[in-house]
């Protein structure tokens, strides 16, 4: 117990480092062949904080456990919304000036309307999990077309400020992704292997482990990348993070580990897991619409977020024992 419990601790830090040294190996390396900055910041970084919940679920699957990987996924896009959103704007305010940041919090409501009607029969199939994959590149095809088009979005510049800070020649940048990539693979690993231990020895369902420690786990490097954002004022970034690290997680977490290990969606997915998620995702458009073509997320709405979450959190600890 002692040793599962060591291996879910040091699996969770060796995850938040390795994916910073990954997400800046990718931006680096993705700068040096060219890619413009909105697309590193939209495509690349929202790929690489999503890396953890990736790499976790993937090896959950493999193990035949998937309510880790159901429960990391959503979980992390609860802890995405209510807790990093929620603390980044008890921080700073957030302002919502992109016009690509607006165009996107639809597409991601639409997305997870639609991935909540494929697996509302309670099965997460094959087939479901291949169109939820074929979803991301349709998105990942638009979001590249977008961004194209609109280089002179002030989230572009936000991105092209934030990662003329981190330049590294490429060898060191090519070196980054590689050895965080590797460490990535060995802390999720360790961090899959002690929460299942964990949860046996409890008696707790693979699932509420997803949810909770493992999930607000992974959902540590957005969280970072989130709260120093906010600090730079960087705020367009702070939101654009979440919506693209909630997409991944919906379409290529989830999608990945139902195409390795198909599985019964258990009913508290259906009736509580994907409700909370679907309203959080709501109340996400809904507080950043404005008639005056900008959002403003100030200290209010993000108390209501991490109320939500603190509320949330402590219903699955209670219903869990």
């Amino acid at each position: 117990m002692i040793l599962a419990a060591l291996a879910v601790l040091l699996g969770l830090i060796l995850l938040v480092l390795s994916a910073d040294k990954f997400v800046d190996g990718a931006s680096a390396t993705a700068r040096y062949l060219g890619m413009p900055p909105l697309l590193v910041g939209m495509v690349i970084v929202g790929f690489g904080t999503s890396a953890p919940e990736i790499v976790v679920s993937i090896m959950s699957a493999i193990d035949g456990n998937p309510g880790i990987a159901l429960g990391n996924a959503y979980g992390s896009n609860i802890a995405n919304i209510a807790l990093i959103l929620g603390v980044t704007a008890l921080i700073h305010p957030i302002m919502v000036h992109s016009a690509v940041v607006r165009k996107e919090l639809p597409l991601l409501l639409l997305v997870t309307a639609i991935c909540i009607l494929q697996i509302f029969d309670g099965v997460l199939s094959r087939v479901d999990a291949i169109l939820m994959l074929f979803m991301l590149l349709l998105y990942m095809g638009w979001t590249i077309w977008y961004g194209m088009r609109n280089q002179s979005d002030v989230l572009s510049h936000e991105f092209d400020v934030a990662l003329k800070k981190h330049e590294t020649p490429l060898k060191t940048s090519i070196l980054q992704l590689i050895f965080g990539l590797i460490v990535l693979v060995i802390s999720s690993r360790l961090l899959v292997w002690g929460a299942v231990e964990i949860a046996q020895a409890f008696g707790v369902s693979e699932l509420v482990i997803g949810l909770t420690v493992v999930a607000i786990g992974t959902s540590l490097p957005e969280l970072a990348s989130s709260i120093a954002a906010a600090r730079k004022g960087e705020l367009d970034i702070a939101i654009g993070n979440i919506i693209g690290s909630n997409m991944f997680n919906t379409l290529a977490v989830v999608g990945l580990a139902g195409v390795i290990h198909p599985t019964i969606v258990p009913q508290e997915v259906l009736h509580r897991d994907m409700v909370v998620m679907g309203a959080l995702t709501l109340s996400l458009l809904l507080f950043t619409l404005s008639r005056k073509g900008q959002g403003r997320i100030g200290r209010v709405k993000g108390g209501v977020w991490l109320f939500s979450f603190i509320a949330y959190t402590s219903y699955l600890v209670h219903t869990a024992f």
